[in-house]
């Protein structure tokens, strides 16, 4: 995916790239499983402690750590009391998730096949116009994408360009959402 333009954005991007991602496991080995094993992302970092390093409060856990291709790590803190991260009751269960790139559409139906031969229930491969996607949940009841790029440099630059644009088009069709919403409560 293109990289925008730094001066576009008003000077140089901080932020480099993603280190790592964590969220709450119910259990560190059933998790190891479903990431190292089925996903084939390698466990490459376990820390445990009795103490939280940043506040001192006393909360044993197991902080686990898979790496991905371009270097970053999703990570996991199992807290040793079997719960998973509450689920928001207010939101979708379709809007969080966590969303990982595959290299190609064969990659990305070789995975499907490779969840569903481990009783994993998938859904896609959808076709997003720039991205062609399958989802599924982890052991945790988290909800994951897997992509595949298929957007052209063009494309993804016309895109970028009117983002701005199309994102205060719809401000208006927001503020009437909202409107009928609070009328409705």
């Amino acid at each position: 995916m293109p990289v925008p333009d730094p001066a576009a954005a008003g000077g140089p991007i901080p932020i480099q790239s993603l280190h790592h991602w964590a969220i709450r496991c119910r259990n560190a080995e059933e998790t190891r499983h479903f990431y190292e094993d089925i996903l084939q992302l390698p466990l490459v970092h376990v820390v445990y402690h009795d103490r939280v390093p940043s506040t001192g409060e006393y909360c044993p856990y197991f902080h686990i750590f898979f790496a991905l291709a371009d270097g970053s790590w999703l990570g996991f803190f199992d807290l040793l009391d079997d719960k998973a991260a509450a689920a928001d009751p207010e939101t979708p269960g379709w809007v969080t998730h966590l969303a990982l790139r595959v290299d190609s559409r064969k990659a990305l139906a070789a995975m499907k096949k490779r969840l569903e031969d481990q009783g994993v229930e998938v859904l896609g491969i959808i076709d997003h116009k720039i991205f062609d996607s399958i989802y599924f949940f982890d052991p945790n009841g988290m909800r994951l994408e897997l992509t595949y790029h298929t957007g052209s440099p063009g494309k993804m630059e016309e895109l970028a360009a009117k983002a701005h644009a199309t994102l205060s088009m719809r401000a208006e069709k927001a503020r009437e959402r909202r409107a009928q919403l609070q009328g409705a409560a």
